[in-house]
């Protein structure tokens, strides 16, 4: 395997490497984030016993 010549050229700070965040700031974004994960689960488990 060849290793790098330049070992910080793939070296990124915590900012720079953070993917993103999920702001749930208000309550209605709560609301909505919360019954998509609960719609999902309640997806899930149709498949699994319609099947």
């Amino acid at each position: 395997m060849v290793k790098d010549k330049d070992p910080e050229q793939f070296t990124y700070s915590g900012e720079k490497a953070r993917q993103g965040e999920i702001i749930l700031r208000t309550r209605t974004r709560r609301i909505i984030f919360i019954a998509g994960l609960a719609g999902i689960l309640l997806f899930a488990l149709i498949l699994r016993f319609a099947l």
